[in-house]
C-alpha cells in the first residue's frame, strides 16, 4: 500500500514522509518542484509533481494510493472537498488531515468522506519560531504584538501522530488536539532559544496593526493576516493547556521546545538573512 503526502516538503509534511519511510512504508510525495524536493526528503520516496490546490490534475498522483495525508493550507478551502472526493473515488480508504485552525470545508469533507479519517488539531507549531530568523540574525531582536503562554508542539510529533493514524487501527473518527509538554510564554521561549543559540535575544513589542501589515507585506492576504494575528490577540484556551494525546498515541513523551531549539540553533547564529517559510 502507498501513502500520498500533500505538502510533502512543508514544516509538517516532511515529517510525515520521514516517519512513514522510517517505518518501511511506500510513500509518494506531492510537491510543486520534485527536483528540489529530492534533496529534502529521504531516499526511496516517490516524487509526484503537483499541488493539492489543483485536484483536477492529480489523477496520476492518486493512482494506486490507499492512504492520504492532507495539510490544510491557504487556497485549499475552495477545492479541498473536490480533492477528498477524487481521492476516495481513486481508492483512498484512510485519510489524515492537519486542520487549518477550525473545521472548515476541507475538514468537513474529510469527516463526511465515508472512509476512515483522523483530524490533527495542533494549536501552535514550534516551527513558527523560524519566522524570527532574519530579525534575530541581523539584530538579535524579536518583534511581536503579544506574549502569552502556548503549549507549542514539535512538528515532528505532528508527523509521527499522522503516520501512526495512517498505519494503525483505532484512530478512525478521532479529532486529536496536539500540544507540547509545557505552556511557554514568548519570553520563556526566547530564553530557551537564547541559551541554545548562545546569544542574547531581545523582545520588542509592536502593535496589532504593525503585525498585520508585516504579514501582508510578505504576500499574505489581508483576510488571512487578520485571522493569524487575531489568533494571537485572543488565543483559544486549548493553546495553553497541555494535552496528553502525543504521548498517549506515540508511547513516548512529547518533544520539548528545548529540543527543538537545540536542533535549529545554528540557524539563529549567522547574521546573513535568509528567506523563511511559515508553518502550514
Amino acid at each position: 500500500m502507498t501513502t500520498l503526502v500533500t505538502g510533502a516538503t512543508g514544516n509538517t509534511g516532511r515529517h510525515v514522509v520521514a516517519e512513514l519511510v522510517r517505518r518501511g512504508e511506500r510513500v509518494r510525495a506531492l510537491t510543486r518542484n520534485p527536483s528540489a524536493a529530492a534533496a529534502k526528503l529521504p531516499p526511496g520516496v516517490e516524487l509526484a509533481a503537483g499541488t493539492h490546490t489543483a485536484p483536477e490534475t492529480l489523477t496520476e498522483a492518486l493512482d494506486g494510493i490507499t492512504r492520504l495525508h492532507i495539510t490544510v493550507t491557504a487556497g485549499l478551502a475552495e477545492v479541498g472537498p473536490e480533492l477528498v472526493r477524487r481521492a476516495v473515488d481513486a481508492g483512498v480508504r484512510r485519510i489524515t488531515v492537519v486542520w487549518g485552525g477550525g473545521v472548515g470545508p476541507v475538514e468537513q469533507a474529510v469527516a463526511d468522506s465515508g472512509v476512515e479519517w483522523t483530524r490533527l488539531e495542533p494549536q501552535e507549531f514550534m516551527s513558527n519560531t523560524l519566522t524570527w530568523i532574519d530579525s534575530i540574525r541581523a539584530e538579535g531582536v524579536v518583534r511581536e504584538p503579544y506574549d502569552f503562554p502556548s503549549a507549542v508542539v514539535h512538528e515532528a510529533d505532528i508527523g509521527a501522530v499522522a503516520a501512526t493514524a495512517l498505519l494503525e487501527d483505532g484512530h478512525a473518527g478521532r479529532a486529536y488536539n496536539l500540544t507540547g509538554p509545557q505552556p511557554l510564554s514568548l519570553h520563556e521561549r526566547l530564553a530557551i532559544l537564547s541559551e541554545a543559540a548562545g546569544r542574547d535575544i531581545a523582545f520588542d513589542r509592536i502593535t496589532h496593526a504593525q503585525a498585520v501589515d508585516r504579514l501582508t507585506a510578505t504576500g499574505v492576504s489581508r483576510a488571512d493576516a487578520d485571522y493569524v494575528i487575531g489568533w494571537y490577540a485572543s488565543p483559544p484556551e486549548e493553546s495553553a493547556k497541555v494535552d496528553d494525546t502525543v504521548p498517549r498515541v506515540l508511547g513516548r513523551p512529547a518533544r520539548t521546545f528545548a529540543e527543538w531549539a537545540a536542533e535549529h540553533a545554528d540557524r539563529f547564529r549567522d547574521s546573513a538573512p535568509t528567506p523563511v517559510g511559515t508553518a502550514p
